[in-house]
């Protein structure tokens, strides 16, 4: 049996006229003599009334207590169950065997932690038992149940991992991540005009352009997959093109390497803010309760740079007043500087190659882009800007890369 996991997201599958696109895409997986297990997330986004954040707004808690958690969990599920019921009846009436089934039925077992449960594992019997008598099973993203049977959600991009889940689960051919871009992007088309989609990517480059703000794919379901080595591939639900093939060789029966590129793609993020605290020379014990106290307050840092007369990281923008009056009550001075941005470029070829930082600096410094922080990896290398020189920035690089012909420089004959 040759099987195919499919997901499709809120837009896809948010109005009838949509998931006939929906119902094309499984049509033309079942020509291919498929069986299909296809992943759906929640219906729409917010304001539609089965959207997750809609859901959410229905009730509100005084408390998070964990029996708080554990019915926003119970409630938040409803979409992704709404959903799976509605494509199961519209496939059945196309004629098509297919039957509905939410995370806890499916197998998917998680820990005890609401709202953000991790899975632990699958209990695939169901599914291939369903699999004898019907052609699709359309399973409710973005949730399970725990070993006692209470329902639960795992995080935003749940869906997506819970595709990559069920395709190492089941040993699919296959993952398809079904979008509304066609692929992963050279950078964000809203701030670049001739970006490109990307032909083939490396699940490490992959999973650091979702780490770094692209959108495309959670970077949870990508680590699964490569765990897996199980290609996914992102696609457009509405065109017929391949899309972008996500895998660590290009055509397995030729077994040739992806070329490492020097830059595959220019991710950002944005809406972050640099605090900076003075601390006296190599004082070592304020360096440490300096992040004890952002980490009891749960406030997630990024782009630390730690000196010897210096603390410096970024944080999201929401959590500046309460940061500052934390530190400050502490006895800290904090220094804050406002609407930053992170602009990453990311490319496996990158690795012990000099003259890319230089590369970076050149290209911003000419469009009057200001540096305040910049860091690398050996896949990655990040640069802190103000956030109005987003546009400026992520421009400059894409074309310093000349990844507007990207594609074009790729050679696999």
């Amino acid at each position: 049996m040759q099987l195919l996991i499919q997901k499709f997201g809120g837009t896809s599958v948010q109005s009838k006229e949509n998931r006939e696109h929906v119902i094309r895409q499984i049509k033309q997986a079942l020509e291919k003599q498929y069986k299909l297990v296809v992943v759906v997330s929640a219906i729409g986004r917010s304001p539609d009334p089965y959207a997750t954040d809609s859901l959410l707004d229905m009730v509100k808690y005084e408390e998070e207590t964990d029996s708080a958690k554990r019915e926003l969990d119970m409630l938040m599920s409803c979409g992704e169950t709404i959903s799976s019921v509605v494509l199961s009846n519209e496939l059945q009436q196309k004629g098509i065997k297919a039957t509905a089934l939410n995370g806890a039925q499916a197998g998917l077992i998680t820990n005890d932690e609401y709202n953000e449960a991790k899975i632990k594992h699958i209990k695939p019997d169901r599914i291939k038992h369903e699999l004898q008598t019907h052609d699709v099973i359309v399973v409710a993203g973005f949730q399970g149940r725990t070993e006692s049977g209470d329902i639960t959600t795992i995080g935003r991009g749940g869906s997506d991992t819970t595709a990559a889940a069920f395709g190492a689960a089941l040993e699919a051919e296959a993952v398809e991540i079904f979008t509304d871009v066609n692929g992963i992007m050279t950078a964000d088309p809203r701030v670049v005009e001739s970006a490109s989609s990307i032909d083939v990517v490396t699940y490490a480059e992959t999973s650091n352009l979702a780490h770094q703000g692209a959108k495309v794919i959670h970077p949870r379901a990508v680590e699964i997959a490569m765990q897996a080595e199980i290609p996914i591939r992102i696609r457009s639900t509405y065109l017929e093109e391949p899309g972008t093939l996500i895998t660590s060789s290009w055509g397995q029966e030729l077994g040739i390497d992806i070329p490492d590129r020097l830059v595959t793609g220019i991710a950002h993020i944005d809406e972050i803010a640099r605090l900076v605290i003075p601390i006296e020379d190599n004082d070592l014990d304020s360096q440490a309760e300096i992040f004890s106290i952002i980490e009891k307050a749960d406030i997630s840092v990024d782009f630390i740079n730690i000196s010897s007369s210096f603390v410096a990281f970024t944080i999201p923008m929401d959590f500046i007043d309460e940061a500052v009056e934390l530190l400050s009550e502490a006895g800290f001075q904090v220094n804050v500087t406002e609407n930053c941005a992170k602009v990453s470029a990311v490319g496996a070829g990158m690795t012990g190659i000099p003259g890319v930082v230089a590369k970076i600096t050149n290209a911003l410094i000419e469009n009057n882009v200001q540096i305040l922080q910049a860091a690398d990896s050996h896949t990655t290398i990040w640069v802190l800007i103000h956030d109005k020189h987003i546009k400026q920035a992520v421009n400059a690089l894409h074309e310093a890369f000349e990844l507007d012909s990207l594609n074009k420089q790729m050679d696999f004959s």
